[in-house]
């Protein structure tokens, strides 16, 4: 009966030495600083008259949703690199963990459409604004969204029905999954099973349909006799494929319970996907696409 009465949780962070906590404080709020004001960049310039197509519809949603995961976790680490307060309430870590998930998963099968609106665009480009129009565009993307949330809602709800027992201290920097689940003082077999169908629909799945997108596309690309069309196919698919890749890494090793990766490895893993792969975003889009650099 001990989780009936626990009002907070406590988070060890990413260091527990004191002489890095300001390093670790100066060195992610530039990293913040870059994420937020690189994917405001990305949403400010798609909306401009020449990018008003459906690539740059999906992009400027990734932009908002990177924006939203990186401030769904790094303001709270920064307040605890200063002041050494890393409590967070039952509710904050409720509501932590559903928006990370949330976020994460939306933005899964956003990259799911991407690789789709690639396909109609490459293998059917005289019917591409046939297709992607912006009814087709907006579906997908709510479509995400609802997916998203349905996700996070089970996910979340199932988490916290598990009983806390014993210490209230989460090895990990934000409410996530994995370390939760070690304070549980019951077997958590079943909940590692309903994980393990979380990642293979989250993860996965749209893994493999954007797999079976590309291998059309880069059939398509190869039968384009054009070296410089060629060229250009494969740079706009070749940004959209790294991103796909870091996620999908980062994503599978963090959160399939059988992984041999220390706590402290999913700590890593975890910074990857919640705020390396937000910075880098705008960077592996706009610095590959001309088109952007020009508008921007």
């Amino acid at each position: 009966g001990n989780h009936t009465l626990l009002t907070e949780f406590v988070l060890s962070g990413l260091s527990s030495h004191p002489e890095l906590q300001h390093l670790l404080f100066f060195t992610f709020c530039l990293v913040y600083t870059m994420t937020v004001i690189g994917n405001l960049l990305i949403c400010m310039v798609t909306v401009h008259p020449t990018l008003y197509t459906s690539m740059y519809f999906f992009l400027r949603v990734l932009s908002f949703l990177d924006v939203s995961t990186a401030s769904t976790v790094v303001p709270k680490m920064l307040v605890s690199f200063l002041t050494e307060d890393r409590s967070i309430s039952y509710m904050g870590c409720v509501t932590q963990l559903y928006c990370v998930i949330f976020l994460g998963a939306t933005e899964w099968y956003l990259l799911a459409a991407m690789a789709y609106d690639r396909y109609v665009a490459i293998c059917n480009p005289l019917r591409y604004t046939v297709i992607m129009n912006a009814r087709v565009c907006l579906s997908l993307v709510l479509l995400s969204c609802c997916s998203g949330n349905v996700v996070s809602v089970v996910q979340t709800a199932w988490v916290f029905t598990l009983p806390f027992c014993g210490h209230r201290k989460i090895n990990h920097f934000f409410c996530d999954i994995p370390p939760l689940m070690l304070l549980s003082c019951t077997d958590t077999s079943l909940y590692e099973k309903q994980i393990i169908t979380a990642t293979v629909l989250v993860i996965f799945t749209p893994f493999c349909l954007i797999l079976v997108s590309y291998a059309c596309i880069i059939s398509s690309i190869l039968k384009i006799s054009s070296a410089e069309s060629r060229h250009k196919a494969f740079s706009t698919c070749s940004s959209h494929l790294i991103v796909v890749t870091l996620h999908c890494a980062s994503g599978t090793l963090t959160y399939l319970p059988n992984s041999s990766n220390s706590q402290d490895t999913k700590k890593v893993l975890a910074l990857i996907y919640t705020i390396i792969i937000p910075m880098l975003n705008p960077l592996i889009y706009s610095l590959r696409n001309k088109e952007v650099r020009e508008v921007l």
